[in-house]
């Protein structure tokens, strides 16, 4: 089954939708699908079931007798015959898998957590027919169950959840890489590319629903277009950063929710830190990052030279520029006055949003351009001496060998505004005996400097072997 042409990229996930589609094997079969909002997955299922002939079913914020009456007008259209009335899913579902059975068939079930909603028995309902001795031992059903709640749908296969052990497939469809990103904005500068994607990521509708298909032309219409965009109250991404908090279901107090995420924006990693900018007890906070976390809007990383100290960065971009600029400004971009609120935040986008991303990066460029990268991340390294610590932005580990010292392949230090010099890589070559010391095999470490604008001469000159020098060219190539 080709890939539409008109979906972009997606070519690992339509194969694993497709091969699941396709399975010949016996008996019914469950997958669940699942991403943040905008990501495409509507767009990749509608696309799967219109090329195999298979039903699709978007599910809708009603209750559970409206639904119910949806789901039969769907099967009436697939199977060109009559459909009873149904009274609860306890009817609906084995009569789904009655009347699919003479070939595989993708049944997908969009926006599922709006059914469980209405009717929180369907997962045990599903569980019960697709067990022994239910319906779907003699079905050709390829269920695919989808949503964005993320939350949700990470709990539907979970612990003790009835669905548990059903699945044959389990796949989360996630933002494009900052390289497939660029390719679907059309941007070919890198330097462009990297200040876009501060903002909005590889977030597939926020270029073509949202901004109409607007992107930038040139580095000089970056500023006019971050004011025409998502500073201005007329396009739908303007109050886009705000929906996406507020379409999680277990968010319950969205005040604290959005003073977290604030917190972290403004630099604080740290549950502690977390704690103290929202003037709340650590164990307070404690709920809210785990939902944030589960509903893939936070992410926990760990500093890979203190591995007890838990490091919270945020996952969607968007969400960073919109604390970072805009919460504080929001009564004035509401007014209109985007050019001006922008004119006086070009400083901190840069240091609290394109910095930081820029950072993360070139954590991504080592994840793929290394091969002996068994683990990357960031550290943090303790310098008695100077009574001070050195923050290491790009840490490749290589792959953890039993009785042997952990290998560093790489300490690398990323900026994006300011030329590297012969003092970045001091301060690296500091950590890397630092670290030797603590009983790391540094022998062959290379010292990385990623540069967003350009390096000093000296460094250029200096040809020393053990340093690496990557431009943000390199990164796109």
């Amino acid at each position: 089954m080709q890939k539409p042409q008109h979906v972009y990229d997606r070519e690992a996930e339509w194969e694993a939708l497709v091969s699941f589609a396709q399975d010949r094997r016996p008996g019914a079969q469950l997958g669940v699908v699942s991403g943040r909002r905008r990501q495409g997955k509507s767009y990749l299922l509608q696309a799967l079931a219109a090329s195999s002939g298979g039903i699709y079913f978007p599910a809708l914020e009603v209750t559970e007798a409206v639904a119910l009456r949806l789901f039969s007008d769907e099967l009436i259209r697939f199977t060109g015959a009559p459909v009873p009335a149904f009274r609860d899913w306890i009817e609906a579902i084995p009569y789904l898998f009655e009347v699919v059975r003479d070939r595989p068939v993708p049944v997908v079930f969009d926006e599922f957590p709006y059914l469980v909603k209405a009717s929180p028995e369907l997962p045990s309902v599903i569980q019960r027919e697709l067990g022994p001795g239910g319906s779907g031992a003699s079905s050709t059903a390829r269920l695919l169950l989808c949503g964005s709640a993320m939350s949700v749908m990470g709990g539907l296969l979970s612990g003790s959840a009835p669905l548990r052990g059903r699945a044959g497939l389990e796949l989360v469809v996630r933002p494009f890489g900052y390289r497939e990103a660029a390719d679907f904005w059309g941007i070919t500068d890198p330097r462009l590319a990297v200040l876009v994607h501060s903002i909005v990521g590889g977030t597939p509708a926020y270029r073509r629903e949202f901004v109409r298909d607007d992107a930038p032309a040139t580095r000089a219409d970056f500023n006019d277009w971050v004011t025409r965009t998502v500073l201005s109250a007329r396009v739908p991404l303007f109050r886009e950063a705000r929906y996406l908090l507020a379409e999680e279901t277990e968010i319950r107090d969205p005040l604290l929710y959005h003073s977290v995420l604030a917190a972290v924006a403004d630099g604080n990693a740290t549950s502690g830190g977390i704690a103290g900018y929202v003037g709340r007890k650590s164990n307070e906070v404690a709920h809210p990052l785990r939902v944030l976390e589960d509903s893939h809007l936070l992410v926990k990383d760990r500093d890979l030279f203190r591995p007890t100290r838990t490091i919270y960065r945020i996952a969607e971009p968007l969400i960073i520029f919109y604390q970072a600029i805009m919460a504080r400004e929001w009564t004035r971009l509401e007014r209109g006055d985007a050019a001006t609120v922008w004119r006086g935040s070009r400083g901190r986008f840069l240091s609290q949003v394109a910095g930081p991303h820029y950072e993360g990066l070139c954590r991504e460029h080592a994840v793929r351009s290394d091969p002996e990268a068994g683990e990357v991340g960031s550290g943090t390294v303790a310098d008695p001496a100077n009574r001070t610590q050195i923050q290491v932005d790009v840490v490749v580990l290589a792959p953890a060998e039993h009785g042997r010292p952990r290998r560093i392949v790489s300490l690398g230090e990323a900026k994006w505004d300011k030329a590297m010099g012969v003092g970045h890589v001091a301060r690296l070559r500091r950590a890397r005996d630092l670290l030797a010391v603590k009983g790391f095999d540094t022998r062959d470490t290379t010292l990385t400097c990623y540069s967003g604008t350009e390096f000093a001469q000296e460094l250029i000159a200096a040809g020393d072997r053990d340093v690496r020098l990557v431009t943000i060219d390199q990164l796109y190539s």
